[in-house]
């Protein structure tokens, strides 16, 4: 959501530090799980609770960044005045992503063997960071193109309101017991 936001709100190129951001962090972040940093949330459940609240409070204000924004060219914008989010705030905001942290444990715990030594951690981190890098680009490929048809400004404050909607509703899942289904 964030970087389909981006795409519309600032253009594919200027996009470009907060997607190799999210893929950076992210690697780095495949690396400490596939290490064992992963373990420190099992042994220390308060961590995981603190890291997720964290995460999630940062996704509201991010999703009230979207919200409030306008059109690129408007003078009153929010968003538009800082800019899309840089290289380090992006790979930086990946430690406290609830999701992120899901899915590198996940990828570790379902695809990759434990024991395989460092080289096998490497090269497992590298080929999900490869898969993501461009599987990010689209979606901010994607709002480059759509910023397109919002050209009024009432589409584009629906179309930022629905992806700060959307945001917030990412967050519920990690809230949600898996043994309360």
């Amino acid at each position: 959501m964030m970087l389909l936001a981006s795409g519309v709100n600032f253009g594919f190129t200027a996009s470009l530090r907060h997607l190799v951001g999210i893929s950076g962090g992210f690697l780095i972040m495949l690396l400490a799980v596939g290490l064992g940093l992963g373990q420190v949330f099992i042994e220390y459940p308060v961590a995981h609770e603190a890291m997720k609240w964290a995460g999630a409070l940062y996704m509201i204000y991010l999703a009230w960044r979207i919200a409030q924004s306008g059109k690129p060219d408007s003078r009153d914008t929010t968003i538009s005045d800082l800019g899309p989010m840089g290289f380090w705030s992006a790979a930086a905001f990946q430690w406290i992503n609830p999701k992120a942290w899901v899915m590198a444990v996940g990828y570790f715990s379902t695809y990759v063997p434990s024991g395989g030594g460092f080289a096998y951690v490497a090269m497992a981190s590298f080929i999900f960071a490869g898969i993501n890098l461009p599987a990010c680009g689209v979606w901010a490929l994607m709002g480059q193109h759509l910023r397109r048809f919002l050209t009024d400004d009432l589409y584009f404050k629906m179309f930022n309101l629905t992806m700060a909607g959307l945001l917030v509703a990412s967050i519920i899942p990690a809230f949600i017991s898996p043994s309360s289904s």
